[in-house]
Parts: C-alpha cells; structure tokens; sequence
C-alpha cells in the first residue's frame, strides 16, 4: 500500500512539473585648389563618400573624413557571396505534447488526483471499520488499486507515445530555398538583386560625353574655390563635399589668405571604376593637371612683399587626384569625394 502511494503521488508530481518547467523554457528565463598642397587643418586627406565602395581599396589613400559609416568587422549575413553559406534562422521549437494538449493533461492529473485522494481517504474509512470480514474487504480494495494504477499506466503510456510521436516530426526545409533560387518578380528576387540598397553592380563602360563632364567639372570647382563662390560649388559637388569646402573657406578666411588655382590644364584622366547602386550611378577617375596653385594674403596688394605666401604665381605644378563623381538617373555629375594619389 505504501508503495501505490508512493508511485500515485510521483505521477501527480510529474503531471503538474511538467508544464510548469514547459511553460517556463517558453518564456525564456531572460594638388591643385582643393588638394593636398593647398588644403590644411581639418578639410585635408582624403574626403568624401562613393557608396558602397567608400572604404574599398581602389589604389588611392583612403577615406579619411566621410558621412558614410564604416563596415563592422563581421560581414551581415546578406554579404556572405554564396547562397550556401548565408546563414538562415533556425526553425521555431516544437511545443511539448501537454502544452499542445491541455485537456488531456488535465484529465489525466484529475484522474491521478481522484485516486490519490481515494488511497488516502479510502484507507482512514477502512481502518474505523469492525475487523468482521476484513480480509475478503483488504482483498477487494486491493485488486481495485491494482485495477486503478494498471489504468494511469496505460494512460501515462499512452501519452508518452504521442509525445514521443509529435517529437518526431521533422522540421520544415529550408535548404532550398536561397537567393538564387527565388522565383522571378519575388520579394526574395527584389531584395537580392537590389541588395537592400548597398550592392553594388558594376556599369556600362563611361562615355566621352561623361568624361567631357568630368573635365569641366575639374575647371568649374577649381574656378568657384578660387573665387570662394560656395553657390557655385553647390551646383558642382554633393552636400557632404560642399561641407568640406565651406570648412576649408572659413579656415582659408580666418588665417586671412586665399587661395588661387589658376590655367588649370588637364593632362590626363582614366576612369578606374563605375558602378549603379540603385538608381544612382559612381564613377571613380583619377585626374592628373597642371596649374598655377598659389596662396595670397588678403591684408596685402599684387606686388606688395609678402603678397604671396605659398606657391609661385608664375610656375605652373601638376596634380593628381582621385575623384569620385555621382549621379542619380541621366542627372549632371556631381563630385562626392577626393581620395590623394598613393
């Protein structure tokens, strides 16, 4: 008799620990103009934004001030090359069987609860009884426990198999579906062609026309830095860019010196890279030039001593740069950054 109980008050126990220690996992415990021999102070090196490719190695010095934030260490996932190799979320847990069948776990507590309370009530009524036939009794309350703990076996058995069973389905595949293999016009398509707005996709080759623009572009800031026309830079460069004249203005103004680029002649330019990130399109050039890039002092007249106080005014120096041109759709370029030559 002591043993039944023993046993009936495990299985109790158990009914009711069981989903407490469930439902507890699932809450979860807990050069020349703006270059490097005329640009001082905070507005020198290497300057500017080009998308994507801000921080890439392209040849020339990297960026040094940008608005652009630099890459973390580890790679985002959407960045790993193949498909592979991208790591996915791993599939939701299964819930146990008694949180996905209340009823039957609380029949089956209240069931082991009733006969818990009848071996334990049933003995005190048995003992107050006179001993005239208390063998033939003792012998039938007997048989019937038996008859009640065959019964929660079968049932905990039977619960078991199910649990067990549930525990074997197996979790949804998804190693095929990745990127490359998403069907034509999909969200999943959209996002890997687009890459969230940061891939890069590399262009048709720059036309004659584009390189035109670069050249004039060259000429066009050089004169307006010249003149310090900030109206006529901001038709030319980005807004980032603009900043960084401006600082380089005010520094020029509060040293009382200006700056002077003039016969600006471009001797070469090659186009080292091009590239479409959405609807807006880089090209990197390095651009070489001679001009006359000198230094005046604004308290002082042309042929006064001291007039000049960097440079020549009269010997030409050649420049190299790398620039980066942006531009959105068919739109005028526009400079987004200055890298010095390495």
């Amino acid at each position: 008799m002591n043993t039944t109980k023993l046993m009936a008050a495990c299985l109790v126990c158990a009914l009711v620990g069981v989903p407490t220690l469930s439902f507890a996992k699932a809450r979860g415990g807990s050069g020349g103009g703006f270059s490097s021999g005329s640009r001082g102070g905070s507005s020198s090196g290497s300057m500017g934004s080009r998308g994507s490719r801000t921080y890439q190695d392209n040849g020339a010095k990297p960026i040094e001030q940008s608005t652009t934030a630099r890459p973390s260490a580890t790679p985002p996932p959407s960045a790993v090359g193949s498909a592979s190799s991208t790591s996915r979320p791993a599939p939701a847990a299964q819930p146990s069987w008694i949180q996905r069948n209340p009823l039957l776990a609380g029949i089956a507590g209240g069931l082991a609860g009733t006969w818990l309370g009848h071996m334990i009530f049933g003995a005190t009524d048995t003992s107050a009884r006179t001993t005239e036939g208390a063998e033939g009794e003792q012998a039938a309350a007997g048989g019937g426990s038996n008859g009640m703990l065959l019964l929660l076996m079968l049932m905990g058995g039977g619960a078991l198999w199910w649990y067990m069973r549930s525990r074997r389905t197996p979790a949804p595949n998804f190693s095929g579906l990745a990127r490359t293999s998403a069907a034509s016009g999909s969200l999943l398509a959209e996002s890997s062609r687009a890459g969230f707005g940061t891939a890069a996709v590399e262009d048709e080759e720059i036309t004659s026309s584009d390189k035109a623009a670069f050249q004039q572009a060259l000429t066009d800031i050089q004169s307006a830095w010249s003149r310090q026309d900030l109206s006529g830079l901001r038709r030319l460069v980005t807004p980032e860019m603009l900043e960084y004249f401006s600082t380089g203005l005010a520094e020029q103004a509060s040293e009382g010196v200006a700056n002077r680029v003039e016969d600006v002649e471009l001797g070469r330019a090659e186009v080292l890279e091009s590239w479409n990130e959405g609807a807006t399109r880089y090209a990197t050039v390095s651009l070489s030039w001679t001009a006359r890039d000198y230094s005046v002092s604004l308290t002082k007249q042309p042929g006064e001593a001291g007039y000049v106080v960097e440079g020549d005014a009269e010997r030409s120096v050649k420049t190299t740069e790398v620039w980066t041109f942006m531009r959105f759709g068919k739109g005028t370029w526009l400079l987004s950054a200055i890298q010095q030559a390495a």
